[in-house]
């Protein structure tokens, strides 16, 4: 699943969604823009770190709407349907409670660490307790800071597209889907791909 960030005038954001399985789905405008790290791209790249695949965009990948809709209005008011009558199970509600509590410690870190704030939250260390894994948390701020200067330097009208890796069983936090040549082709020549850890970044300039 390829997830495209598009920078807009007026510090706004849009979010399209090209998957493998489930309907085709509309893109839409994202929350919370930053001229750094937009909110839904810190958990593109929470979730695609920390292995979890009953987080939004896990979700998505496996052929679920939620946050997105498909672009056919039929299909849209049967998926709503039946996302409607269908329960998140126990395992999604971890994966997007962990999904919540990574996001809200990486994101103000990776701005400290950055220089973009003069402290921590008062209530990072508690909640950085609660994550107990100071591996994972420097490997996404690594990732937050690898996206933040592409993200800073596009145009308005450029887009950063992010690859979500494999998390099939025996895979967790694994690699992306090696589909380089082919995307690549499909971008056309004027764009630069980075590889930084397990996920593949595509720069549209």
């Amino acid at each position: 699943m390829d997830v495209t960030f598009t920078k807009m005038s007026g510090r706004r954001y849009r979010i399209a969604v090209v998957r493998e399985q489930g309907p085709e789905l509309a893109s839409r405008q994202g929350p919370g823009y930053d001229d750094f790290v937009p909110h839904d791209a810190v958990h593109f790249l929470v979730e695609a770190e920390a292995g979890l695949p009953g987080g939004v965009f896990g979700r998505l990948a496996a052929g679920r709407s939620n946050l997105f809709w498909p672009a056919d209005p039929a299909v849209r008011r049967r998926q709503a349907r039946q996302e409607a009558k269908r329960t998140p199970s126990k395992a999604e509600h971890a994966d997007m409670a962990r999904s919540e509590r990574l996001a809200s410690i990486c994101q103000p870190l990776w701005a400290f660490r950055a220089g973009h704030r003069s402290e921590l939250p008062l209530w990072f260390s508690q909640v950085m307790q609660e994550v107990a894994d100071e591996d994972l948390v420097d490997r996404i701020v690594a990732r937050l800071d690898e996206f933040a200067d592409r993200w800073h330097a596009l145009p308005v009208a450029g887009a950063i597209t992010l690859t979500w890796p494999d998390l099939s069983p025996g895979r967790a936090g694994g690699g992306s889907r090696d589909r380089n040549d082919a995307v690549g082709r499909a971008r056309g020549p004027q764009q630069r791909r980075h590889r930084h850890g397990r996920a593949t970044v595509a720069v549209r300039r």
